[in-house]
């Protein structure tokens, strides 16, 4: 009888324990860091999906910008098969490649778009205007979800960095930190545009 009221209370103070050092919460944390970098994914593919009918659409204006439009097509394709799993959230090289990708392709979409400004008339058609307008609302989309990604990471890091998690993660969980989502090179430049001149 003694021995079963002892095994209990072992394991309520067990139970008690692991609540208060963290161990679920950790847990919970890194969940949340894969379901944002998912939902920052499905967001990247949302704008890759976009891309092939914009080309085509401005392809129809515009064929002779032969350059602009395969080194978009081409980034698309590399940005899509530049993929990173959730397991290697904490490895920089990792994602710095995927980054890589993403932000060329990026480039290549600007460019597209600087070429667009010298045709009236792909402006002025009603299928670019509203694959322009979804291309820009994804990417206010893409900003959100880094943001979100990284908020997700900062709280992650922070819990297994901290006492007493940091004993709990190290003792039992052995997570590492994950990567921020970092700024392209550059994005602090703004870009140059030349439109070129006539004469």
């Amino acid at each position: 009888m003694f021995k079963k009221i002892g095994t209990l209370f072992a394991i309520m103070v067990m139970t008690a324990a692991l609540s208060g050092c963290g161990y679920n919460s950790i847990q919970q944390n890194e969940e949340e860091v894969f379901a944002a970098w998912g939902n920052l994914e499905a967001t990247l593919q949302r704008r890759a999906d976009l891309i092939p009918n914009l080309v085509k659409t401005v392809k129809a204006f515009a064929s002779h910008e032969r350059e602009t439009l395969t080194a978009v097509v081409e980034a698309r394709a590399k940005a899509t098969q530049t993929n990173i799993s959730p397991k290697d959230l904490g490895d920089k090289q990792a994602l710095a490649k995927f980054q890589a990708a993403q932000g060329q392709l990026s480039s290549a979409l600007s460019r597209l778009m600087v070429v667009v400004e010298r045709y009236p008339q792909i402006k002025s058609s009603q299928n670019f205007m509203a694959l322009q307008h979804q291309l820009e609302g994804t990417e206010n989309r893409i900003n959100v979800a880094r943001q979100r990604y990284n908020d997700a990471v900062k709280r992650f890091n922070t819990s297994i960095r901290t006492f007493p998690n940091s004993l709990t993660n190290s003792m039992l969980l052995n997570l590492e930190r994950k990567e921020f989502y970092q700024a392209d090179p550059g994005a602090a430049t703004a870009p140059t545009v030349d439109f070129g001149q006539d004469g």
